[in-house]
């Protein structure tokens, strides 16, 4: 009698691990992401420009402006995905970061990584058209850091 329990205890924990994810839209990821440049990206820039530097031209003759305005935004990015697993923008379209093996939130080294890695890709246009050919809809950033963009579920 006790090894049936076990066996059911066992089938049933592993039904919850191998739950379905539905993978968001590309569209919606790339709304999230312009909504986070406003909504985070934007403040971070007018702080740094105005209150940190003296204004317009000394940022823009700045190298100093834009590298501390890039590194506050993926400290406050990488937070956001490890505490919560979406950002503001994700929160809007209701998506979730997570990793596509558990389905649980991410570490905060992970998401700096993922960040780095989304910097690198973005910068050379390669990694974002990598989702358009994946039936997973995962981005060059999410593959290196193994995560997925997910719909959450209510």
């Amino acid at each position: 009698m006790r090894f049936r329990k076990l066996k059911k205890n066992r089938n049933i924990t592993d039904k919850k691990e191998t739950q379905k994810l539905t993978y968001a839209p590309y569209s919606y990821r790339v709304k999230a992401f312009i909504t986070d440049l406003f909504m985070i990206y934007a403040p971070i820039l007018y702080i740094v420009t105005y209150i940190v530097l003296d204004g317009k031209d000394e940022f823009q003759s700045s190298q100093l402006g834009p590298l501390i305005g890039v590194t506050l935004y993926g400290i406050i990015y990488a937070v956001l995905l490890s505490k919560f697993g979406q950002t503001p923008g994700k929160k809007a379209y209701e998506m979730r970061v997570v990793d596509d093996r558990s389905g649980k939130n991410i570490s905060f080294f992970r998401a700096i990584v993922r960040f780095v890695a989304f910097l690198f890709t973005a910068t050379t246009l390669l990694g974002l058209f990598v989702p358009f050919y994946r039936r997973d809809k995962k981005a060059l950033h999410d593959l290196i850091c193994k995560t997925i963009v997910v719909v959450e579920k209510k």
